[in-house]
């Protein structure tokens, strides 16, 4: 019998779903770099997985574009390219107004909960508690919390890969974007509206977000 893990919430993860997300945040926050090498073996051995799970991962990573493998060369990170940025863009100043309409729309109790409890860790940003990661992280954790609100798994699912790559560009340029907590901070209003079942406003304040994160990009390239 597969053995599992458990979420906080009760959920339980099987060794391959264990094995994905950690990988996935791994590649997502930089943590392994755009080029370097997939080891499987070393990855096994990090998780405390076997070599099976870590293979499932990889085949899910490779369909979402953080990794890549070549012929006779192996796997590798997927490199971040500042083109994608527009393509990237493209898509999420449209699903992500979706996505914060319907969250308002459709999220229950729990995910008002949720989101509740993630704007009072958005409070703190301003007092300079947070570094760069501990930002980005949290950036992830609002979004993916949004995202999930929808009650649309095809939506969550192609925003949470489309948000994904734009963190990693995000983080690439980390060091050359001062104003990075303010970016983050700017999800406060957006999470108020969708708590207070505001769609047009959460529509409105999502694409703002969208285009202001390209713009900040733009202007430190």
């Amino acid at each position: 019998m597969q053995q599992v893990a458990t979420e906080p919430g009760g959920e339980e993860l099987s060794l391959a779903e264990r094995a994905y997300r950690a990988i996935r945040d791994q590649l997502v926050m930089l943590e392994i770099r755009p080029g370097a090498p997939i080891n499987e073996d070393q990855l096994a051995q990090s998780l405390g997985v076997g070599r099976t799970p870590v293979r499932e991962a990889l085949k899910r990573l490779q369909y979402e574009r953080l990794i890549t493998t070549y012929p006779r060369r192996g796997t590798f990170a997927t490199d971040v390219n500042i083109t994608d940025l527009a393509h990237i863009s493209e898509v999420r100043q449209e699903l992500e107004p979706l996505a914060a309409a319907q969250a308002a729309r459709r999220g229950t109790a729990i995910d008002r909960a949720t989101l509740t409890d993630l704007l009072r860790d958005l409070e703190s940003v301003d007092s300079g508690r947070h570094d760069a990661a501990e930002l980005m992280r949290l950036d992830l954790r609002v979004h993916r919390a949004t995202y999930a609100a929808t009650h649309n798994p095809y939506l969550e699912d192609t925003l949470v890969r489309h948000d994904n790559l734009a963190t990693r560009i995000w983080c690439l340029f980390i060091d050359r974007l001062p104003g990075m907590a303010g970016h983050v901070e700017e999800h406060r209003p957006l999470i108020e509206a969708i708590v207070a079942g505001d769609s047009d406003t959460a529509a409105r304040l999502a694409r703002s977000h969208v285009e202001g994160f390209e713009q900040a990009i733009r202007d430190a390239i």
